[in-house]
């Protein structure tokens, strides 16, 4: 197993690489992702990254249940605590965060895609938080944030029943922005992920701050969070260079400053 990382014109793609086991995730494996995802986030070069799973079957189908199932009290904490480190690179890098869902995405592997900024489904994507059936609970931030994606009865009814559910189904509930037929989800994908390489990085980086406060915290106080990232966007070049595109009627030319 490995997790891969390829970089492309601003666009870094992360593999967990097990398709063998369907990309179930261990220890060790879990602290590479970590590492990975830490370098992108600070690697300013990196404007998008896209979380996957290598072959056709399997985006990431949990935590690997035989690592699990020698573990006790405290090493389920440091394992807990390492997922949710994961989610919160994910979920906070300056940057925007693609889940390339592109089979199986269970348990910790749901988590991983529900802490990414969007997700792109495969038609064949099964989706499901099925710890309930192992005497657990989902422990990288499932519980939390399937219910503020999608509803808090839907999560529950998710969690309770350990049931998975297909892409059509994720996508009603919008637990998924888009579903495309397998061999289309890449290139889809890649072309998001150019789209937002395109834009400016400083915007994108003050609007995911805004928006990943708006089901958290006072209602005011977010308010005043957005009002102040706004204001901040006024002393970057690349406000005034869309600005001055807009009015030259030209595309802008971001330099991510």
């Amino acid at each position: 197993m490995s997790i891969d990382v390829e970089r492309d014109g601003g666009i870094a793609t992360v593999t967990v690489n097990r398709p063998d086991a369907l990309n179930a995730i261990d220890f060790e494996h879990a602290e590479t992702l970590r590492a990975r995802l830490a370098e992108l986030a600070a690697d300013e070069a990196v404007r998008v990254v896209v979380l996957t799973g290598a072959g056709e079957k399997s985006f990431i189908a949990g935590a690997d249940i035989k690592y699990m199932q020698g573990i006790g009290v405290l090493e389920a904490r440091r394992w807990g605590e390492l997922g949710h480190a994961c989610g919160q690179l994910l979920e906070t890098m300056p940057k925007p965060t693609i889940a390339a869902i592109n089979g199986y995405a269970l348990g910790g592997g749901l988590e991983l895609a529900l802490a990414c900024d969007l997700r792109l489904a495969s038609s064949t994507a099964k989706l499901g938080q099925p710890e309930i059936d192992l005497g657990i609970l989902p422990g990288w931030g499932g519980s939390i944030r399937l219910a503020r994606t999608t509803t808090l009865g839907f999560a529950k009814a998710m969690i309770f029943t350990g049931r998975q559910i297909d892409a059509a189904h994720a996508l009603e509930h919008g637990l998924v922005n888009v579903v495309w037929e397998p061999d289309e989800l890449m290139p889809q994908t890649r072309e998001l992920a150019e789209g937002l390489v395109a834009k400016s990085a400083v915007a994108l980086a003050y609007a995911k701050e805004a928006t990943n406060h708006a089901l958290q915290g006072p209602h005011r106080a977010n308010l005043e969070t957005e009002a102040r990232l706004f204001a901040m966007a006024f002393a970057s070049e690349d406000q005034k260079e869309g600005m001055a595109a807009f009015v030259e009627k030209r595309e802008p030319r971001f330099s991510g400053r």
